[in-house]
This record gives structure tokens, C-alpha cells and sequence, in this order.
């Protein structure tokens, strides 16, 4: 058992961890419009760069913060953990987490217009208001949570990098919003007018039904699942209990 990194470091973590991740969907998306004109050439290469740019953000920083990047997961992670008794994230932990997400994905954001040459920090005009791409975010979100904490409660943990990352690629595809899935990303990608952007008032209904997303995917693992027996000794992603360090999303 290795020891649990120190809250600061761990938030810190959060912090760059969730700032790269949207420095690699902001900054594909540019570069793919810089290099093809066609949509789903362009979707196609975000996509993949944010693939793999998240698998191999939580196969290295998960063991230190646990690589949520994401604070419907933080959420999750607290509320599932609240259920058993304390065996979670705390609200210390949420309180240093969720702030350091959602400052490392406007960092994230102006950092990858800064290697662009875009403006540093300029509103997106891309609009995404429609009751389908709403539903697209409670789809994308439920089964985000419903992979992270099934493969924890099956014992799979340590198959997060992989999984989670392959899910966001396929659900890039699958839904009519392309998975944002995530609120501190979507708060961060309003802060750049390019291709993976969202406009400012499209953000909150955006957030609103991530949210939701959570809810229905945390009932979810609790109907396929049922309680789980014991934390795994490997998680990868979101451990239970942060005293107790195994290791511990876009």
C-alpha cells in the first residue's frame, strides 16, 4: 500500500490533469480545422487525439489523484462513498478538487489558442441549444459514471485507462452533443472560439444535464451492480477511500 499524496498535490493534479485534457480537445480541434475542411475529417481527429490524450492522462496521473478530471465523477465519487460509510472523497476533498477542474479547463482552453496563435481568451459563438443535444449529455454522462464505478465495483478498475478513454471516442460519435460529459470542460471550452466550443449561454443547459447524466448513472451502477463487497486494492480511477490509496474522466 503506497502512501495518499497530500490534498494540495492531489488537487493540483486535478488541476493540470484536467487543463491538459482540454488543451488536447481544444487544440485538435484547431489543428484539424487548419488541415481539412471537411466536418467529419475534423470530428474524426478530435475525436482520436482526445482518446488518446485521456487514456494516457489517467493511466499517469490516476495514481496520484485518482484522474477524475471531471466533477460529475468527483461527485459520484463522493456520494457512492457517502453511501458507505464515509469510504469516498470527503467535502474537503470535493471543495479542492471541483475548483481546480474547472480552473485547469480554462487553463487548458487558452492554453491551446496561445500554441495556435488564437486570441488568449475569446468567447465561443458556436451555439448548442436543442432539447437533443441536452438528452445527448444525460446519455454521455450516465454512461461515463456507469463505466467508472461498474469497473471499480467488478473488480476491473485497473482496465479505466483503456475503457474510459474508448468510451469517450465512441460516444464522440454516438451522441448528438459529441459527449462533452464533462462540466468543467464545457465551462472551459466556452472561453475558446474555435472548433470545440460552446457558447456561453449554451453552457449551464449543458452542465444541468450532465448533472443529471450523474444521477441516473450513479442509480444505475446501483441496479446492475447491487452494493459493492469491498474497495479493490487497484483502483485506477476514483478510490473509495482516500486513506487508503490504490489509485485514486473529459
Amino acid at each position: 500500500m503506497t502512501e495518499v499524496a497530500p490534498l494540495g498535490r492531489r488537487a493540483a493534479v486535478e488541476f493540470v490533469g484536467t487543463g491538459a485534457l482540454v488543451a488536447v480537445v481544444v487544440g485538435s480541434g484547431i489543428q484539424a480545422t487548419q488541415l481539412s475542411q471537411d466536418v467529419g475529417v475534423r470530428l474524426l481527429a478530435n475525436s482520436l487525439a482526445t482518446v488518446f490524450g485521456l487514456g494516457v492522462l489517467i493511466a499517469l496521473l490516476g495514481p496520484v489523484s485518482g484522474a477524475h478530471f471531471n466533477p460529475a465523477v468527483t461527485l459520484a465519487a463522493w456520494w457512492t462513498g457517502r453511501r458507505r460509510g464515509g469510504e469516498g472523497p470527503g467535502l474537503r476533498e470535493v471543495a479542492a478538487y471541483l475548483p481546480a477542474q474547472i480552473a485547469g479547463a480554462i487553463g487548458g482552453a487558452v492554453l491551446a489558442d496561445a500554441m495556435f496563435a488564437q486570441p488568449l481568451v475569446r468567447w465561443s459563438t458556436h451555439d448548442r441549444w436543442a432539447p437533443h443535444l441536452w438528452l445527448g449529455e444525460v446519455v454521455a454522462t450516465a454512461g461515463l459514471i456507469l463505466l467508472i464505478f461498474g469497473l471499480a465495483r467488478a473488480g476491473r478498475a485497473h482496465f479505466a485507462p483503456v475503457a474510459v478513454a474508448s468510451y469517450i471516442g465512441a460516444a464522440y460519435w454516438f451522441t448528438s452533443s459529441t459527449s462533452f460529459a464533462n462540466p468543467a470542460v464545457t465551462v472551459g471550452r466556452a472561453f475558446t472560439e474555435t472548433f470545440a466550443g460552446i457558447a456561453p449561454a449554451s453552457v449551464l443547459p449543458f452542465v444541468a444535464a450532465q448533472l443529471v447524466g450523474l444521477v441516473v448513472g450513479v442509480a444505475l451502477v446501483a441496479v446492475l451492480f447491487g452494493r459493492p463487497v469491498a474497495a479493490a486494492a487497484d483502483d485506477v480511477v476514483v478510490p473509495y477511500d482516500v486513506h487508503h490509496p490504490a489509485a485514486a474522466g473529459r
